[in-house]
């Protein structure tokens, strides 16, 4: 169902703005834009690595960066080569378990190391589409607003339950928190000023990159308006990429379409950036085929040798 949602999506897009904004995406990427998404791509996956060496250290199950690294060129080559766009990431969980003995734990940091990167996404798109003009600002700002009052309730709720439980034992407000599902990780990863800062500048970072392609995607497709105009309509198509895809094809588009239309540049003109933008994606990814490659042909050689 999640596939087939993702397919409709891409048909409508095609059905309503037509095949010639995907042909000319696909036309209109050059060596000079895969060139700079691919080193942009190293940066944002470097620090993506990072931030799950830090989570899975924090976790007791500590991961090399080299090999975090090489992890998710893999797994990023696996999401945007199949459906759904977490097969990767079940790959790089399963693997690494194996390989330590502990998949469960493993598992765990592999889930928080992509919620840290979207909670990141979905701060800064709150905050960025709040203030830049976009097509849906005044939506955000109504639902900035809704969140900083849930935010304000829960902490005063937080306060008042922790003031009405100051004469219990420590030990019994200690097993009232680790009842908590995930309690344990959160504190671990961030209640940590070593950790979670660092978390939080890595998530930074491989955001600020995955903006910059589509920056140099848009300007790929022919888009003239400026960067300011730009950078919130990226922002919101980064929101959408979290929706059910087909190898991240489908509500991208859709969203592109919809807000670059909206922004007056012109429902194609996003198609165009999506579609360039895609395939910057997939040609910075395509070291995980090598990294792929190279760990199947060494299976083979180790199971020769058995």
């Amino acid at each position: 169902m999640r596939a087939a949602v993702a397919v409709a999506v891409l048909a409508t897009v095609g059905w309503r703005v037509g095949t010639d904004a995907f042909l000319a995406g696909l036309s209109r990427v050059d060596a000079r834009s895969l060139a700079v998404g691919c080193g942009v791509a190293l940066v944002t996956t470097v620090c993506c690595a990072w931030r799950w060496t830090l989570v899975a250290r924090s976790l007791g199950v500590p991961v090399p960066l080299t090999a975090a690294v090489a992890a998710y060129y893999r797994s990023q080559f696996l999401n945007v080569a199949t459906p759904g766009g977490v097969v990767g990431d079940v790959d790089r969980a399963l693997r690494r378990g194996s390989a330590v003995g502990d998949t469960g734990r493993v598992v765990r940091s592999v889930v928080w190391d992509r919620v840290a990167g979207q909670v990141v996404l979905v701060a800064v798109a709150i905050a960025g589409l709040t203030v830049l003009p976009s097509p849906v600002r005044d939506q955000v700002r109504l639902a900035a607003i809704a969140v900083l009052a849930t935010g304000f309730v829960i902490t005063l709720v937080t306060l008042a339950a922790r003031r009405g439980g100051s004469s219990r034992p420590t030990g019994d407000r200690s097993r009232r928190w680790s009842a908590i599902p995930g309690s344990g990780d959160l504190r671990a990863v961030l209640l940590t000023r070593h950790t979670s800062s660092r978390v939080l500048l890595a998530s930074v970072v491989a955001l600020a990159g995955h903006v910059l392609t589509f920056l140099v995607a848009a300007r790929t497709a022919g888009a003239s308006a400026a960067t300011a105009a730009v950078l919130p309509l990226a922002l919101v198509v980064l929101l959408a990429m979290g929706l059910p895809n087909v190898a991240g094809w489908g509500p991208r588009e859709g969203v592109a379409a919809w807000s670059f239309g909206a922004a007056g540049m012109g429902a194609q003109q996003g198609v165009t950036t999506a579609v360039v933008y895609g395939v910057i994606v997939f040609v910075g990814a395509l070291p995980g085929a090598v990294v792929l490659l190279v760990s199947a042909a060494g299976r083979v050689r180790g199971g020769r040798r058995g």
